[in-house]
């Protein structure tokens, strides 16, 4: 192997390093609650956290179960957002959470890091328009008056401080002394890109551009890889390097295939088993399932059912 491309694998080997460090928060969706930490030394024993989130840590005892609820909404929604797709945002009980997956600099990675920013930044908004963060409230900013003349204020979600609750804590590693790694940029726009458009972030991973680091004056900047390409703008998503397949399990890169995957027979989608198996074939078995039914309300105050079994037709993936 050439100077040049040991030098090479070096660098992918460190940003691999580094991105996957920089998720490692998420696993604090791992734990049922984190209510019990009352104390700083707490902080220390969490798993996954930078010893500068660990002071973060310390000096916001309140707001880590917010961080938490964020960690799991982030995990939750793209699970259920890609129930369906060969990625299915399958975590695991170890470091990181979603496996080598977010080492790479695909479009899954950045659909990653944008949901976990948008996560932590919607539940410590909720906790603080919820009264249940002491260092920030409602916003009661929002006000007006109506077309009758009446003045009206209320309490609106303090998104202000969910968001930079969020910067603070999410973006710390990429925005430590010396990050400036195409790969930290690339972190860091999609976590802010979360924040902002974190309703529409499925729309966004479909349509992501491809970009590439290049010199913009004294900086380095992410410009698209192709140059017929519009600029993308704060909003969307970028990635570095085009995805795997996903088809075959490849624990090197934390690809899990598809095998043994529940898919549609009759859809033509990606949800279907043609797609979905990646050419393989599918096995069919008839699953008895048991399911209520029957159900009836009876005064006062319950509902009883029966328990009913149904024989349905199973596709699962070759």
């Amino acid at each position: 192997m050439s100077p040049r491309s040991c030098l090479r694998s070096l660098r992918l080997l460190v940003f691999a390093v580094f991105s996957a460090a920089a998720s490692n928060w998420l696993y604090l969706a791992k734990l049922s609650s984190v209510g019990s930490i009352s104390e700083e030394e707490t902080c220390e024993k969490l798993k996954g956290l930078i010893q500068r989130q660990v002071q973060m840590c310390k000096r916001n005892l309140e707001v880590m179960d917010s961080v938490r609820r964020g960690a799991q909404l982030a995990i939750e929604e793209c699970q259920y957002q890609f129930r369906n797709r060969r990625w299915n945002c399958s975590t695991l009980d170890s470091l990181p959470v979603f496996g080598k997956v977010v080492t790479q600099g695909t479009r899954e990675a950045a659909f990653v890091y944008a949901i976990s920013s948008a996560g932590v930044a919607f539940a410590v908004t909720r906790a603080c328009s919820s009264g249940d963060l002491e260092k920030c409230g409602c916003d009661r900013t929002v006000h007006g008056v109506s077309p009758q003349g009446f003045q009206w204020s209320g309490c609106s979600d303090n998104i202000a401080y969910g968001v930079a609750f969020s910067q603070s804590f999410v973006d710390v590693r990429e925005r430590s002394k010396g990050a400036s790694s195409s790969r930290a940029l690339m972190n860091l726009h999609n976590n802010e890109a979360g924040r902002k458009v974190g309703h529409a972030l499925k729309e966004k991973f479909d349509g992501a551009t491809e970009v590439e680091p290049r010199r913009v004056g004294s900086s380095r900047a992410l410009v698209p890889r192709n140059a017929q390409f519009k600029p993308h703008t704060d909003e969307d998503l970028v990635y570095l390097e085009p995805s795997p397949d996903f088809c075959e399990q490849d624990m090197r890169s934390g690809v899990l295939g598809t095998r043994g995957r529940t898919c549609n027979k009759t859809s033509k989608a990606i949800d279907g088993c043609e797609l979905l198996c990646c050419g393989r074939g599918f096995h069919t078995a008839h699953v008895e399932l048991a399911e209520r039914c029957g159900c009836r309300f009876h005064w006062c105050c319950f509902v009883k059912c029966r328990q009913c079994q149904r024989l349905v037709e199973m596709h699962t993936c070759r």
